[in-house]
C-alpha cells in the first residue's frame, strides 16, 4: 500500500464528513458556511440578550459594590481554568486599561505550576488569595460548569478574608449557584446553556458590563438617581439587538 493511499484511508476514517461525497462545490461550502454562521450569531445574540435582561439589577447592585471597593482602594483579583483563565485575563486587563487595579491569577506561570506540582492543582488560587488578597478586595472566578474545584476553594477562602465573591458560570449555575446559596459568594450570574462557546462569549457580556458600569459609577458618584446606571444596561441591550 503507497503512503498516499495510507494518508486517504486515514482521512476517511478520522474525517468522514470531508467524504461523503465525491464531488462538492465551492457553492455548497459557502452555502453552509453563511448557514452555520447565522445560526451561531443568532445564537449569541439570542443568549446574551437574555443574561443581560434577567441580571440587569444584579448587574447594578454588583458593580455598586465594585465601585465602592475601586473608590476604597481595593482591587481585583481573578481566575478560571482554560479557556476561563484567558476571559480572568481578559477581566484584569479591562480594569487596568480603565484606572482599575486587577491582577489576573492565572498570568505567573511559575507560580502556578509550583503549588499545582507541589501542593495540588486544587490549590492553585487560593495560594494567591491568601498571599494577594485583603478585605474589601474583589475576587471574579470563572466557571463555565461552575463545578471547578480549585475556583470552588477560592472563592470559599476569599469569603473568609473578607473579599467580595463574584462567580460567573454556565449550565445551571453548579456548585458556584450553591456557593452563592450558602451565602460564600456574593453574587452569581449564569449563563444558561450547555454550549461552552456561547456560554464565553455570554460572561464576557457580562464582566464588559459590570467594568463599564463601575467606571461609570466611579466617574460620576455625585448622581443619586438610577438613570446614569440603567443607561449602561440599555445601551448593551441595543448593541446586542443590533448585532
Amino acid at each position: 500500500m503507497s503512503d498516499q493511499t495510507k494518508s486517504n484511508n486515514f482521512a476517511k476514517l478520522f474525517y468522514p464528513f470531508l467524504h461523503e461525497k465525491e464531488s462538492i462545490s465551492l457553492a455548497d461550502v459557502l452555502a453552509d458556511v453563511k448557514t452555520s454562521t447565522l445560526k451561531k450569531c443568532a445564537d449569541v445574540v439570542a443568549l446574551r440578550a437574555l443574561v443581560i435582561e434577567k441580571y440587569a439589577d444584579e448587574l447594578v447592585r454588583c458593580a455598586e459594590r465594585m465601585a465602592n471597593a475601586f473608590g476604597d482602594g481595593k482591587k481585583l483579583l481573578a481566575f478560571g481554568n482554560g479557556g476561563s483563565a484567558t476571559d480572568a485575563q481578559d477581566v484584569s486587563v479591562d480594569c487596568m486599561l480603565r484606572g482599575l487595579p486587577a491582577l489576573s491569577l492565572t498570568n505567573d506561570i511559575g507560580v502556578v505550576t509550583a503549588v499545582g506540582n507541589d501542593v495540588g492543582f486544587e490549590n492553585v488560587f487560593l495560594r494567591q488569595v491568601i498571599a494577594f488578597g485583603n478585605v474589601g478586595d474583589l475576587a471574579v472566578g470563572i466557571s463555565t460548569s461552575g463545578n471547578s474545584r480549585n475556583v470552588e476553594m477560592a472563592f470559599e477562602t476569599a469569603h473568609k478574608m473578607g473579599l467580595l465573591t463574584i462567580g460567573l458560570a454556565g449550565y445551571e449555575g453548579g456548585k458556584t449557584a450553591e456557593l452563592q446559596r450558602a451565602g460564600i459568594v456574593d453574587f452569581c450570574f449564569v449563563a444558561p446553556s450547555t454550549y461552552v462557546p456561547r456560554i464565553q462569549e455570554a460572561h464576557a457580556t457580562i464582566y464588559h458590563t459590570l467594568i463599564e458600569l463601575t467606571r461609570k459609577m466611579l466617574d460620576d458618584r455625585q448622581r443619586t438617581t438610577d438613570n446614569s446606571w440603567s443607561s449602561v444596561i440599555s445601551n448593551q441591550v441595543s448593541v446586542i439587538s443590533n448585532q
